[in-house]
């Protein structure tokens, strides 16, 4: 019979999950079967909140293209994932490590090490966002699986008061008054962990995918591609030359030698490279083009995508 009693907790990542139940007797394989099937459900979970994190991508292409930074503020997991999705920009889209910022409770130790009471100081986050500098130019993300870690919400609150840009991403719904705070919340609700209260798992799974959308979903805004090849990096190792080279054999049609010697014209930027080919022009006149179009190859060179 199925209890009706109310949860002891609210927040729905703390809730127990009745179909894992008894996964502490099962085999491995039936312990992978059982978490399979609850992380399909990540996917749809995260669809529902598509129309959110298209807005949150529109705040961050407005922030980036305005001068402004994307922070992420987390504690615990939540903070780690937006750490690391931080970190992954400037290596997949050459930008600069102040573009996008993660901020974790508990600071650097806290990637490595779990500092659990560090979500509990409100006036660590304060002094957090204040050390960093944001202002009124800034889009500043909070991550919370469950929707109520006070480091979170005193974030979002001292951002908002410095005039920042506040958008909250969480897989429990928060509390009202957080609601209306923010400009975006994008919240896919996953359901009960396999493990109760482990928001590493499909809440994680969630918060990740969510992440790479807004980034990369700003990045193809901001011109970082060419169709779906990373174009605005630059050579600096054997294997991005090699990459790099690559690229523009395939986008400009030229052998390997020529697009040395554009990769070598444009000071190894392979995106300046494909508009100085495209247009037949020189390396200033093809950043003058890019600026103009606004970072987006297309919209310089007018070429058309190719057919599906």
């Amino acid at each position: 019979m199925t209890s009706s009693r109310k949860p002891l907790d609210p927040r729905i990542t703390e809730q127990r999950n009745p179909r894992t139940a008894a996964i502490d007797l099962a085999t491995p394989l039936e312990i992978v079967d059982l978490i399979n099937a609850e992380d399909r459900n990540v996917a749809e979970a995260v669809a529902t909140q598509r129309e959110a994190i298209a807005h949150a991508i529109d705040l961050a292409e407005r922030t980036f293209r305005g001068g402004g930074r994307l922070f992420y503020i987390g504690a615990g997991s939540s903070g780690r994932l937006g750490v690391l999705d931080a970190a992954e920009c400037p290596p997949t889209f050459g930008t600069d490590a102040e573009m996008v910022q993660g901020l974790i409770a508990g600071g650097a130790p806290a990637l490595t090490s779990a500092q659990e009471g560090a979500e509990d100081h409100p006036d660590s986050a304060r002094a957090d966002v204040a050390a960093s500098g944001i202002g009124a130019k800034d889009f500043v993300i909070g991550i919370a699986a469950s929707g109520t870690t006070p480091y979170v919400r005193a974030a979002l609150g001292e951002a908002m008061k410095r005039g920042a840009t506040i958008g909250i991403v969480a897989c429990s719904p928060p509390h009202d008054e957080v609601l209306r705070l923010v400009d975006v919340a994008i919240l896919p609700i996953t359901g009960p962990e396999v493990v109760t209260g482990s928001t590493r798992m499909k809440a994680g799974t969630a918060t990740k995918m969510v992440l790479n959308m807004i980034t990369t979903g700003a990045m193809i805004r901001l011109g970082k591609t060419f169709g779906n090849l990373m174009v605005d990096l630059k050579a600096s190792n054997n294997k991005l030359k090699d990459r790099s080279e690559r690229i523009l054999m395939e986008v400009c049609g030229v052998e390997r030698k020529r697009a040395r010697e554009l990769l070598d014209a444009a000071g190894g930027r392979v995106k300046i490279a494909i508009a100085m080919h495209k247009l037949g022009v020189g390396r200033a006149e093809a950043e003058r083009a890019l600026e103009e179009g606004g970072g987006v190859i297309r919209r310089v060179t007018r070429d058309e995508p190719p057919p599906v």
